[in-house]
């Protein structure tokens, strides 16, 4: 009776310990990108549901995926850290190289500390992060390697976001942008009216650019109400595309439409419709090319971090161009000079036209991965069919970027020469970033030496 007693008491703790995996067993478990990936596209359903407007959207994308790499890259022989490389930026501390750790464990607690802390809905992130670490737990990883895993990533986190703390991001919240009602400058557009987004953006420190206004654009053309003028070829453009979309121009309009909040209006009623800010949606083609190209952990990580790098940078100049051209939108323009009734097909974002924030964006991604992926990679786009906005396929990264921009002439939203020249704006950031955040070793001649 007593040894059965003794026995019933030990099978709970017989079968409440987990088998622990040798160190190549659960390091491969642990490095399959897909968990990774998974937590990847939660942070974009809870920026979505926190509403984030698109540049501060790109903070938190930066900040999140930089934390993941500087805690992955010390695993890895061929990858250096960003520290020193970056604006103001020092690598986070090393682990201790005579122990063992459990680096993709690391690297998606570094993630998901820095996620949670720059988004509000921390109820989403205790729910998932549950599920995500039981995962981990599950694969053999010894207790001693798993703790001392999280808290390097703990570690990292704290690093990164010390660094954000710096960046004048807090400085410039409820800056409130002031109207000037100059001829041809912008006003807030129907049907919100909503205030200007962003305005002091171009403040926020940059990760790569040596300065905002390193890649100046051209200055647009000239506001000027003649028929023969630049200006009114442009936003006559503008109004007669809007008035005979085919449906292939529609299709590629809504299609790219990104806006994180879209106003809805029924009768007397309004309301609105949370969707993917455009940053999310180059994340989402990072997954979606990772997945077709069988990239490994480290790999994807990577393709994330320059393409989230870039497109944060690119919001800064871009911004920094908005606000001191301040050029009106088409919207306006026409309403109020020939047709009252006109309205383009896409809601009218908050803030002036030139040069195209989506157009600058897509580019300094798109011009990353090419370098990092390569020149012809077709992909098919599903990343907002759940969202109604369907399928879209490509090949290349080059031609989607370009798709991207001439959505928003087709939108009703922007002028040609602010897709195109928002388009060239972000290539050369891209090209910066290339150039200034080395990730692997083995480019470091190549990457620090003149462009031909």
């Amino acid at each position: 009776m007593k040894f059965r007693l003794l026995s019933l008491l030990f099978l709970p703790l017989v079968f409440g310990c987990k088998k622990e995996s040798s160190p190549d067993e659960y390091n491969a478990r642990a490095a399959d990108p897909k968990l990774f990936h998974e937590t990847a596209t939660y942070l974009t359903d809870v920026i979505i549901h926190d509403i984030f407007k698109p540049p501060v959207a790109s903070r938190i994308y930066g900040y999140s995926f930089l934390a993941a790499y500087e805690a992955l890259a010390p695993g890895h022989a061929d990858y250096q850290s960003l520290g020193d490389q970056l604006v103001k930026f020092k690598s986070p501390p090393r682990p201790d190289t005579s122990l063992a750790y459990c680096f993709p464990l690391a690297s998606v607690k570094a993630f998901t500390v820095v996620a949670r802390t720059l988004t509000f809905s921390g109820n989403m992130w205790d729910t998932y992060e549950k599920d995500l670490f039981a995962k981990y737990q599950d694969m053999g990883i010894p207790e001693d390697v798993y703790e001392r895993s999280i808290a390097y990533g703990d570690t990292v986190a704290k690093h990164i976001m010390a660094y954000a703390a710096k960046d004048h991001y807090k400085e410039i919240r409820g800056y409130r942008y002031t109207v000037t009602n100059k001829p041809g400058t912008w006003v807030p557009t129907p049907p919100a009216y909503a205030d200007a987004c962003e305005p002091m953006w171009n403040t926020v420190r940059t990760f790569a650019l040596d300065s905002v206004t390193q890649f100046r654009c051209p200055p647009p053309a000239k506001y000027d109400l003649a028929k023969d003028s630049k200006f009114m070829e442009l936003a006559m453009e503008v109004y007669n595309t809007g008035k005979n979309l085919t449906d292939d121009q529609k299709a590629t309009a809504y299609f790219w439409d990104d806006n994180a909040f879209v106003t809805n209006v029924v009768g007397h009623a309004m309301f609105a419709n949370k969707k993917m800010t455009p940053a999310g949606h180059w994340m989402a083609i990072v997954r979606t090319v990772s997945t077709d190209k069988k990239l490994d952990l480290m790999q994807s990580v990577e393709a994330y971090t320059l393409g989230a790098l870039a497109i944060y940078d690119s919001f800064i100049a871009c911004w920094d161009e908005k606000y001191r051209t301040v050029r009106i939108r088409p919207e306006t323009v026409i309403n109020n000079n020939w047709d009252p009734n006109w309205r383009p097909f896409l809601e009218t974002p908050a803030f002036p036209e030139y040069v195209s924030g989506h157009s600058s964006i897509s580019a300094a991604c798109g011009v990353v991965l090419t370098h990092l992926i390569g020149s012809n990679v077709a992909f098919t786009d599903t990343t907002e069919k759940k969202y109604g906005h369907g399928i879209k396929s490509f090949k290349s990264f080059e031609e989607a970027y370009w798709d991207a921009s001439i959505s928003r002439v087709y939108g009703g939203i922007h002028y040609r020469d602010g897709v195109e020249e928002g388009t060239h704006l972000g290539q050369k950031v891209g090209e910066n970033v290339w150039r200034k955040a080395v990730t692997r070793r083995s480019r470091n001649v190549l990457a620090q030496s003149p462009k031909p």
